[in-house]
């Protein structure tokens, strides 16, 4: 522990990372916050979410280590954890994925891609 903040070894940060995109909301609230911090009462409009839902997200990906909140009067500000999460973001979105339908013909049952 770091500051009364745990570190975490690269394998974790992957799970973590994958964790965090694995929930549509999140992956869009990741995304948003790729443009600039935001406020909670935005960002639920934004995305179409309730207050209550987006905040337990935001919670989630506070553990995670991907977001930080930033205290603001009676307003929380919420960003990204590290620039580099932005690049990493990034990167992701510049990838085109050769999906292979029958590699996983139960997928909706499956949980699977």
């Amino acid at each position: 522990m770091v500051g009364g903040m745990e570190t975490v070894t690269h394998g974790e940060v992957l799970a973590r990372f994958g964790h965090a995109l694995s929930d549509p909301t999140r992956a869009r609230l990741l995304l948003a916050l790729r443009d600039g911090p935001g406020y909670p009462a935005e960002l639920a409009v934004l995305l179409g979410a309730t207050r209550q839902n987006l905040s337990n997200h935001l919670a989630c990906l506070r553990g995670c280590g991907l977001v930080v909140a930033a205290p603001e009067g009676r307003r929380t500000r919420y960003e990204l954890a590290d620039t580099r999460i932005r690049h990493a973001l990034d990167d992701l979105l510049g990838l085109v994925l050769a999906v292979d339908p029958t590699a996983c013909p139960d997928a909706a049952d499956q949980d699977c891609c």
